[in-house]
């Protein structure tokens, strides 16, 4: 199988706690090349535009507060599967769910805090990374 691209947030309640390079050491160790990432901190209307798709539903408003708390790392990982390999190596959603040595189990305070976000599909990794990068910012 010929390597692809998926997408991937490390989220405020890991920048806050200085594990970023924790994260990305498990991605990487997962088989996950970083082809571009920075650390920028969200607008509520890049927030609002992302989880667009979740507008409607009653944890909206405390997801898009979540994600402007504090720094995120944006990223575009890069390998065989990768999206489905990223989905494997963070985890359930809820961290009590997660299976022993994924991010969510390890690193999560929550399920609202679950240290980070990835692409849940092909196409959707597509969306999702022109919605942070340009063509150009990605060197892998």
């Amino acid at each position: 199988m010929a390597a692809n691209r998926t997408f991937s947030i490390i989220k405020p309640d890991a920048t806050r706690r200085n594990i970023t390079g924790a994260v990305t050491k498990m991605l990487e160790e997962a088989g996950l090349r970083v082809v571009a990432s920075k650390r920028i901190l969200m607008t509520r209307d890049q927030a609002e535009g992302f989880y667009g798709v979740h507008r409607e539903r009653p944890f909206f408003n405390d997801l898009v507060s979540f994600m402007i708390s504090g720094p995120v790392v944006v990223q575009v990982l890069e390998g065989e599967n990768a999206v489905q390999r990223n989905r494997d190596i963070m985890g359930a959603t809820n961290p009590a769910n997660a299976d022993a040595g994924t991010i969510r189990k390890e690193l999560a305070e929550s399920i609202e805090a679950n240290s980070v976000h990835g692409s849940d599909s092909d196409e959707n990794a597509a969306i999702e990374i022109a919605y942070f990068f340009k063509p150009e910012e990605l060197v892998g």
